[in-house]
């Protein structure tokens, strides 16, 4: 017990630094986990869009794509990126059928479509 009270005030100035930052750091992820969960516009709408089940229908009748999912981001009613999964994006001529479709259907720049394959 000696061995302890001797090494607190010996290195008393270090932990006081290592508490406050401690206490400073949990402060910060409490103000930040309850502002996440106030606001509304922070949280993930999983309800899909209509374009987005329109688009995916779309996207599983060409060939070789199967099983997809979409998601579209917008802001201000523009659309800001789409995002693509399905079963068929490995093959390098799906992805380009998947790309053109896509920029097609919603007259958007191809940069902004990413195309990932599926889990299976």
């Amino acid at each position: 017990m000696r061995k302890v009270i001797d090494y607190v005030k010996e290195n008393k100035k270090i932990i006081i630094v290592v508490v406050l930052l401690a206490v400073l750091i949990g402060t910060v992820y409490f103000i930040n986990k309850s502002k996440k969960s106030s606001s509304p516009t922070s949280a993930v709408s999983t309800q899909k869009s209509d374009t987005e089940v329109k688009l995916t229908a779309i996207l599983r009748n060409i060939e070789g794509v199967g099983n997809a999912d979409v998601m579209i981001t917008e802001n201000d009613g523009e659309i800001c990126g789409v995002v693509i999964v399905c079963e068929g994006a490995n093959n390098i001529m799906t992805r380009n059928d998947i790309l053109n479709a896509v920029s097609t259907a919603l007259s958007i720049d191809k940069k902004i479509i990413a195309i990932y394959s599926m889990t299976v």
